[in-house]
């Protein structure tokens, strides 16, 4: 049994793409796997970021899905979780999502919950992302896009995460939209160099168009 956790280097850098397709590619390999949204905001009713997992896994929604296990809050407004919630007057509670999870990993075997932008996102006033990654000994798979900038982003995160003790279990290098070669390839080998440095149990998986 085991549990991930999939954030990324910022909002909109392909996370529930990378979500998806690794649930898809565990179902082919002939496990049995689940994702779960950790919040969602900016829509209503089952999470579109769940919706959207089936998509690519190729399978219809789960009861789990339908009876909101796999997501249990979700707000209208689509901005950080602490102010969508805080304008619908509503306070998640993170202990019943973990216990969610719990429920879902032994029912599944294998869970992938997906966060809410990046690791630094308040979820509530003095309660960050990594804090609910961290709390719950969860194994980290972290987003990184090629453009110009997200080498720094990443090593941001990723010296977050020395100082908090969260365990990187993988890179997803995510290539598309494409940025220029030299950006893409100098920054796959400085990340490749600090892995080995850094988080040497780690690895970096490529991921381009679907």
């Amino acid at each position: 049994m085991a549990k991930f956790f999939v954030s990324g280097t910022d909002t909109g850098v392909g996370k529930t793409i990378v979500t998806g397709m690794l649930a898809r590619n565990m179902l082919q390999e002939g496990k049995s796997v689940i994702t779960q949204k950790l919040i969602q905001t900016g829509c209503e009713g089952i999470s579109e970021d769940i919706i959207e997992h089936r998509k690519i896994m190729g399978v219809p929604l789960f009861e789990e899905d339908r009876n909101f296990t796999t997501c249990r809050y979700v707000a209208k407004f689509p901005a950080s979780p602490h102010l969508a919630f805080g304008m619908e007057g509503i306070e998640p509670d993170y202990g019943a999502i973990a216990a969610d999870t719990e429920f879902l990993e032994k029912k599944f075997g294998t869970v992938i919950v997906e966060g809410a932008g990046g690791l630094m996102v308040p979820l509530k006033k003095g309660f960050l992302t990594a804090d609910y990654v961290a709390d719950r000994g969860l194994e980290l798979v972290l987003v990184v896009p090629s453009r110009l900038g997200s080498l720094n982003h990443a090593l941001l995160s990723l010296e977050y995460c020395i100082q908090r003790g969260i365990n990187l279990r993988a890179i997803v290098y995510n290539t598309y939209p494409e940025a220029p070669k030299q950006i893409e390839v100098s920054t796959l080998e400085y990340l490749e160099g600090y892995l080995a440095d850094k988080f040497s149990g780690a690895e970096i998986i490529r991921m381009g168009k679907v």
